[in-house]
Order: structure tokens, then sequence, then C-alpha cells
């Protein structure tokens, strides 16, 4: 390769940083390979050794490269190899000023477990390993306030292991599957895992778009993933017109028929739209996922799976041979902070606290000419001309936002490049995800370094 200070086009830290994204981008620049030394750099440029060390730093923030000290500056490889692999394409590394690539809630907006660790009881014991998983308080609870009427329910650790464990139950190798693009990464290398193939079905404001799931259905897929609300990333939530709509498509055909759609309602709790669920109209083949991670604390790691018997008790049966069942000391946790009226009110809190910082946000956008629908829940989809370059706009910023590809299933990814191609941007997504629910302040300066972001390249 040419020397790199060829490809910098001003002798500012930004388009130091930019030059290095492009050239990582193209494959110019490849994992581990060692980038000049910032004396050297400085000198060749001429320029000081500060402007060069803003670009490192603002690339490492991006995640793009690494620093360690005296063995000097490189590209970064794939970082800790024990994440999944759409994981490692969204984990951001480094210090930030504001990291907004996470997903998380925001924990001064999680209720208090005080109250309810009180009520726990003081032996973790049981009486038989053959015993039904739930606690029946809890179980008739969560039946009590299911969005349909359901056969059977069962508690899980959260919604990711109850994805697991139905994949494992229900999926065979090969099996293709549609999911939503964007969707979770999560999900799909948890499809790559059982050798499913993800089959991208688009979606807008008011969730799956039936013209597009009715061209899914013609490969012949064995089940549908898709989050009823605050949809992630994009935090669209699907209207009752919508999934009456989509009902319709699945009954049209014998392919559609033999669908089983999986519903992960992974923000239930702080979502501030009604749930909506397709077992309103196809009561015998949905089951629905229920999470409390958002709302009541991602450690706390609970969730609820219901559904007709035969496929929920196909999942209850194979998880006592592993895991066994969830905690019953987390479950009478959980029941507590469903009853009691303090937690009850702090959740109600929080909904209103995410739901304002959406709204803010996304007048605060708008100001700068983007006008994107209002998001349900802790995440928005923002638009880019460039990805890499949005990265490093950002992170020279001090902030970081989750890049858009890992969101995208591989034959998303393909016509994703076409669109970003012909606009002229990156041809490996137009997208990035901004966590804006744990935005408390600053609304208006953060807009606008997204709004220079959106442009940037």
């Amino acid at each position: 390769m040419s020397s790199l200070a060829d490809h910098i086009e001003e002798p500012t830290s930004r388009a130091i940083a930019a030059a290095v994204a492009r050239l990582v981008t193209s494959g110019e620049l490849a994992p581990g390979d060692r980038l000049p030394t910032v004396r050297d750099l400085a000198t060749e440029l001429g320029v000081s050794p500060a402007t060069v060390s803003n670009a490192w730093q603002a690339l490492s923030r991006a995640g793009l490269v690494v620093s360690r000290g005296r063995s000097g500056t490189t590209v970064r490889g794939a970082p800790r190899d024990w994440l999944p692999q759409r994981y490692q394409d969204i984990d951001g590394s480094g210090e930030t000023r504001l990291d907004l690539s996470r997903g998380t809630p925001d924990p001064e907006l999680l209720p208090s477990l005080q109250a309810a660790l009180t009520r726990v009881p003081d032996r973790a014991q049981t009486s038989s390993y053959q015993a039904k998983p739930d606690i029946p308080e809890l179980h008739d609870l969560l039946r009590d306030r299911w969005p349909s009427r359901v056969e059977s329910l069962t508690v899980t650790n959260g919604a990711l292991d109850a994805l697991d464990r139905v994949f494992g139950t229900l999926l065979t190798f090969g099996d293709r599957v549609l999911v939503e693009s964007p969707g979770f990464p999560p999900i799909l290398d948890l499809l790559e895992h059982y050798g499913a193939s993800a089959i991208g079905v688009s979606l807008d404001a008011d969730g799956l778009l039936p013209d597009s799931l009715a061209s899914g259905l013609s490969r012949h897929p064995k089940a549908l993933v898709m989050q009823p609300r605050a949809q992630n990333p994009t935090g669209a939530s699907m209207t009752t017109a919508r999934a009456e709509a989509l009902a319709r498509v699945l009954n049209r055909t014998s392919a559609g028929e033999r669908v089983i759609v999986i519903e992960d309602d992974h923000s239930g709790e702080i979502s501030t739209r009604p749930v909506v669920t397709l077992a309103s109209w196809l009561p015998d083949r949905v089951l629905h996922i229920r999470s409390f991670a958002k709302s009541h604390g991602p450690d706390l790691r609970i969730g609820a799976l219901g559904g007709p018997r035969s496929l929920v008790d196909r999942v209850v049966s194979r998880r006592l041979l592993g895991a066994g069942w969830t905690s019953r000391m987390t479950q009478r946790i959980l029941l507590e902070l469903l009853t009691d009226p303090v937690p009850v009110e702090q959740v109600a809190a929080a909904r209103s606290a995410y739901a304002e910082r959406q709204r803010t946000m996304s007048s605060a956008l708008a100001r700068h000419g983007i006008d994107l629908p209002l998001a349900d829940g802790l995440n928005f989809w923002l638009p880019v001309h460039d990805e890499r370059a949005a990265l490093v706009s950002l992170a020279a910023e001090g902030i970081r936002v989750a890049p858009g590809g890992p969101f995208l299933p591989a034959d998303s990814r393909t016509t994703e490049a076409r669109v970003a191609e012909a606009r002229g941007g990156d041809p490996r997504g137009a997208h990035v995800r901004v966590t804006v629910g744990i935005v408390r302040e600053d609304h208006a300066s953060i807009a606008a370094a997204l709004a220079a972001a959106s442009t940037a390249g």
C-alpha cells in the first residue's frame, strides 16, 4: 500500500481518522496491520503530534484500531473471541464520553430490589426435581396478564434463553426462518448456530410489511421470528391492523399455514404501545415471549414463554434435561416487583422517561432536517451516508453507536448494499443504531453530532 499520508485529504484529526476508516473499509488496511507512529505521521504531514493522537483516539473509540502504548497502534482484529460473531461486530472498545451502542436500559431507571429481596426465602431449596418449574403465584399472574388466551406458559431465563430453547426444540439443520430486516443480531447468530437460514422480511413503523412476508413465504420457511413492539433496532411497534394483515398472509397459502410464529416482546413493561400478538388470529401456532430485562434489570435473567401446549411442553421437557428451571428465588423477586406498588410505580416512571427521551431526541433531530418515525423503547435507527464515516465522526465527539451492518441478515445485506452504493455510501450498511434511552440530558448537542455523522463521508 502507498504511504498513509497519500490518502489523507487535509491535515486535521477528523480527516486523518476518516482516511484510515476508508482504508479499513476497503480492506487496504487489514486486521493486525500496524499504523505509523504518531510522531512519524505528524512529521510527514507537517502537523503537531496532538493532531494525529486525537485521530488515533477517535479511531479507537470507533472500534477500528487498538493502541498498545509502546507496541504501537494496529487495525483491530476480532474482539473478544468468546463473543458470538455479530456481538463482536457491535462490541465497542476503549473509553468514550457517551456510549449509545449497548441497547441496555438506564441503570438509574430500574426499580429497587430492596423490598423484594427481604421477602425471598432464606434457603434455596426445592422439594422435587420433577416439580413444576414455575411458582404458582407468578404463573397465574403472568397468565392473567398475557396478551391472548394461552394454553401453556413457563418461566425462562430471559428472552434469548426462550428463543434458544425454542430454536433447539423446533428447528432442524437447513430449516429456513423468516426474520426482521433489520433485526436483533443475536437472533441471527443463534439461527446460524442451529444451521438455519435467515430470510429477511422488511418492516416499517407499523411492523412487518405484508408483501415482504408473502415473498418470504415462497421460500417455504419453518418459522417466523418477530418483535411485536419496541423493535430492536428500529423502535417500531406493530399495529392491530398490520397484525391482522400479516395473519391473513400467513393463512393465504399452504406454506404460510405451516409457519410457527415466534414473538419476542423483549421490552414489554417499558413500551408505550399496547402489545399486539398474532395469537389473536393464529392461536395454534404462535409462541409469545415476554422479557423483563429492560424493565426490571438484565441481571435478573427472567422472562416467560407462552403458547400452544403442544409446543411449550416440548420446550419444558427438553429444558428439564439441562438447566431444569429458572431459579424459584428469582421468580419470587419478579413476583414482588410486579405486585408491589412501589416498583410498579418506578417501572411506570421509567416508561414515561424513555418515551420523553425519544420525543426530545426526535424533535432535536428534526431541527437538523432529520425526520424519523417516533420510536418506542430504548433505540432508534438512524440513516447515514457512510457507516464507517459516521462511527468515526461520532467517535471524534466522544460518542459511540452501534454499526448497522450486523443487524441485517445475509440476504438483506446484499440488498442494503445495492441501495447504499446507489446513494454513494458505504456498501455494507446505511444505518447505525442509537440507544437514546440512556441519554438523560444534552439532547441538542448529541442530535447535532448525530446529524453531522449522518452525512459524513
